[in-house]
């Protein structure tokens, strides 16, 4: 492969993969950093005596990329607040005052208000290291502003991880973002230090809300101020669920995240605009300058996150090197930036925005041209309706594995949605600035408000016209990391034997078909296994028994639908059938026999002798008596309990020496 021929492709691939040894494995910052003044020193060497003998060796470029899989373990271990001695994690922090300035606004849930925090003292101490914030909603509620500094004696508690199989692991995302712990706050409980703004996010947030102040003056609707929040200020805590949802099911939720899209028709409206410079001298110095400053500026205001930071350090590059007049290849662009990016944030790595926005572009890059080539409309019109056509085909190409991983669904009309709304979407950006700046200055005319807001409304229309077209989602897909990986490895065979054509690519196009159809199977075999999953369900007793693709689920829901997780339960196990019944007084498996004790209590069982017993709906029993009387293996009890008798019930298992489990803190219990 041609690509590999780059120098800095190799180094990025090396950088990636000591990030990711670093992350699976614990390698001591000693040790790494030994290694890498060896091999810095072995370097030197190699190259004074290449250079004195004026050979070429290859140990040269071995110990480069060997240095760059050590820095690569370096900057993660450096980066991981784990180790730093200063993080909060390390001082005790129960029964004393908690100092924390406001960092980040996330999307509330049902019951709380929800910030990212920086903590900054406890007690005297002076410590670091994020948190998450919950404050709960009441008559008192306010909404805590970015940067202000508040005391609490609230202690710390810890981010619980996933408690049924396939749940969607919040405590492994927000440990990504170097956020280990949280707190649990009532309005009431939080004491305002300071409002002043400390930070470059502060005075971020002070001027998208001083955007949003004078664009409330003007009256838009809510769904059209929201999707102004989105587009340009990059802030979708406002976007209402149902206008999510229809974006997500129309396949053209990229339009929302702030991304590579919009920083190139930024970058393009501003080039522009500032085209009148380059007259001058130094006129395209000027302009560069100019130009990375302002994009810069907007990834600031829009958040600094990791799509922005990645599209922004992206474009700037291509920007200095189009008016330096730099010849650029686009794929060593994407990977200086992708190294930029990794260097000073290595989790950048495990951000799925990140992923999807450099697996699309790379895959516009390498298919786009091919696929335009096909067919060649004489008309202006159809020419450029399959330009975009094939721009939308070519990003799904890279992005539908991994998007199957994570979602679990396919929009089958997203090249609608891309086809009528990109070629638009640079008029409603440089629309939206407009209207920004024209608000700011007092100056907005009502024909814009009134126009621009009409376009978003048709906008939103569309897009919940074409999520409702359900015989073209695809959802519930059960795709997984092997999977992913025998997908890309066939995708990539096929864009190579489609760019060279011979039969050495042509057997390794064969052999991926075969590898991807290897893991399916694989993946199909391990699904056919038997299992007996009792779930946690606050308040609920759900049990799930599986056998093969069937699911018999025993619960006293009204609904399964009251039950979220069952649906990531029966995506990630490829369910096809599912029976609902009520809970039983026992479940006999092949080689194990549950008895379940409800709230009666009752459980004089003569005829079968249970290996585990299930304790649901508080019952009233002597667990002494129930022990000797019955000798099974384990107790488990289930989220449908009272935390007091679960607490009891473990002390008693304790003093008897039998195993004792609760759903609630060990999560599901699964019996093979």
């Amino acid at each position: 492969m041609k690509l590999l021929n780059f120098t800095i492709i190799k180094l990025t691939a090396c950088l990636v993969f000591g990030i990711l040894l670093a992350y699976f494995i614990a390698i001591p910052l000693t040790i790494i950093l030994y290694a890498t003044a060896f091999l810095l020193f072995l370097l030197t060497l190699i190259y004074l005596i290449s250079k004195q003998k004026r050979l070429k060796t290859v140990w040269f470029g071995v110990v480069s990329f060997l240095i760059m899989v050590c820095i690569g373990v370096l900057v993660t271990n450096i980066h991981n607040e784990k180790l730093d001695l200063d993080n909060y994690r390390a001082i005790d922090s129960d029964e004393k005052l908690i100092t924390f300035r406001i960092r980040t606004t996330l999307k509330s849930g049902n019951y709380n208000d929800k910030y990212i925090v920086d903590i900054l003292k406890i007690a005297d101490a002076s410590v670091t290291g994020k948190a998450l914030l919950n404050v709960s909603k009441d008559s008192l509620s306010v909404v805590l502003k970015v940067d202000n500094i508040y005391i609490t004696s609230e202690g710390f508690q810890s981010i619980v991880s996933t408690i049924n199989p396939y749940q969607f692991n919040y405590r492994n995302y927000l440990e990504k973002q170097y956020v280990f712990k949280q707190l649990y706050v009532k309005p009431r409980r939080l004491f305002r230090v300071s409002e002043n703004k400390h930070t470059i996010f502060g005075y971020a947030d002070l001027a998208r809300e001083t955007i949003n102040t004078k664009l409330k003056t003007y009256n838009f609707e809510p769904d059209v101020l929201a999707i102004i929040n989105a587009l340009i200020l990059g802030q979708r805590q406002d976007l209402s669920k149902d206008i999510y949802d229809s974006y997500t099911d129309a396949g053209a939720v990229h339009i929302l995240a702030v991304s590579g899209l919009h920083v190139a028709l930024i970058l393009l409206l501003l080039n522009f605009v500032l085209k009148p410079l380059k007259r001058f001298k130094y006129g395209k110095e000027i302009t560069t300058i100019i130009l990375v400053v302002l994009m810069w500026c907007f990834a600031i205001i829009a958040g600094l996150s990791a799509s922005v930071t990645r599209a922004v350090t992206m474009f700037s590059i291509i920007a200095i090197g189009m008016h330096l007049r730099r010849p650029t290849n686009i794929y060593n662009t994407l990977a200086i930036s992708i190294f930029v990016l990794l260097l000073f944030r290595p989790l950048f790595l495990f951000d799925v925005g990140f992923q999807l926005s450099y697996l699309a572009v790379i895959a516009i890059v390498a298919i786009q041209p091919r696929l335009v080539k096909l067919w060649k409309p004489k008309n202006l019109i159809l020419s450029k309706v399959w330009d975009y056509f094939t721009v939308g085909i070519a990003a799904q190409f890279g992005v539908v594995p991994i998007s199957l991983y994570y979602f679990h669904q396919f929009p089958g009309l997203f090249f609608v949605a891309n086809v009528i709304i990109i070629p638009f979407l640079g008029f409603i950006l440089g629309t939206g600035i407009l209207i920004i700046i024209l608000a700011l200055c007092n100056a907005l005319p009502k024909f814009l408000v009134d126009g621009f807001g009409f376009i978003i409304s048709c906008m939103n229309d569309l897009m919940k016209w074409l999520s409702l077209q359900e015989s073209f989602l695809f959802k519930d897909i059960s795709f997984n990391g092997w999977q992913v990986i025998s997908a890309y490895v066939f995708a990539i065979a096929c864009v190579q034997l489609a760019i060279q054509k011979n039969y050495t690519w042509l057997k390794i196009t064969l052999v991926s078909v075969l590898l991807f159809q290897g893991v399916n199977v694989f993946t199909k075999y391990k699904n056919s296994t038997n299992t007996l999953t009792l779930f946690h369900k606050s308040r609920h007793t759900v049990i799930g028994e599986k056998s093969q693709n069937k699911l018999d689920v025993y619960s006293d829901l009204d609904s399964l639908s009251q039950f979220g997780n069952l649906t990531d339960y029966i995506i990630g196990n490829n369910v096809t059938e599912i029976d609902a019944h009520k809970t039983p007084s026992f479940i006999k498996t092949k080689n194990n026999t549950i008895l379940i004790i409800d709230s009666l209590g009752i459980y004089n069982v003569k005829q079968i002798k249970p290996h585990y017993v299930l304790l649901t709906q508080s019952p009233r029993i002597n667990i002494v008596r129930l022990i000797d009387s019955l000798k099974p293996k384990q107790i488990i009890a289930d989220g449908s309990n009272y935390k007091s008798y679960v607490a009891r019930w473990k002390a008693t298992c304790l003093k008897e020496k039998i195993p004792f489990h609760y759903t609630g803190e060990k999560g599901a219990f699964i019996i093979d």
